[in-house]
């Protein structure tokens, strides 16, 4: 019997929406330890702390918690944003590894040169890095901050942005998970599809990740 999915949304911002984000304001995260924080992102990697909060309570829900929020600029005006309070509890372990891989956040440095002359850089500050690692349409490293967030350091190379063959794959994805989750998480239909994905358009065994 062939599995029938609800339909998606049609390739391209809903109209209703008022508009497309321009760009990113800042990514926030929560760290360990302020101090710490600024050292690797202002010394290694070389982001300007150029903001730096401290409040008794979180304006948007009130929580009376004592805090700082740091701010490091980077090339475009964006920010990576940071949290610190008191009295928090290690993080708890991630459930299942895909977690701690596919998590991250990549910024952009230009060209696989750049991205070679980063990972040298990082190495000579002893920071373990995977990679880098070409994948086809982006070349990139990987490695962690002080607080396990996880990095990627990237750049374009043969990667467009594609919204027809996006919303085409959406689909697809949804009928084979549909399928798998009727299997009771066999994860064959997914790769049955995945490998006539690469047979049909011709992809290597590994795009992105």
């Amino acid at each position: 019997m062939e599995t029938r999915v609800a339909p998606t949304a049609a390739p391209g911002r809903p109209s209703a929406c008022p508009g497309t984000p321009g760009r990113l304001n800042h990514a926030a995260y929560t760290i360990r330890d302020a101090a710490e924080t600024t050292r690797f992102y202002r010394d290694v990697m070389g982001l300007e702390l150029v903001g730096f909060v401290i409040d008794d309570k979180v304006p948007s829900t009130g929580d009376p918690f004592p805090y700082v929020h740091l701010f490091f600029e980077l090339g475009d005006g964006s920010s990576l944003a940071f949290f610190e309070t008191v009295g928090l509890p290690p993080p708890a372990p991630v459930s299942h590894p895909a977690y701690a891989v596919f998590n991250h956040l990549a910024l952009d440095v230009g060209t696989p040169a750049q991205v070679d002359q980063w990972a040298d850089h990082l190495r000579a500050h002893g920071v373990e890095l995977v990679g880098p690692v070409d994948h086809s349409v982006i070349y990139s490293i990987y490695f962690h901050d002080p607080n396990g967030i996880r990095l990627e350091l990237t750049c374009n190379t043969l990667w467009q942005a594609d919204v027809a063959g996006s919303a085409e794959s959406l689909e697809e994805w949804t009928r084979a998970k549909a399928k798998s989750q009727q299997l009771g998480g066999d994860t064959a239909p997914l790769l049955d599809m995945i490998r006539a994905r690469r047979a049909r358009h011709k992809l290597p065994a590994t795009v992105q990740g």
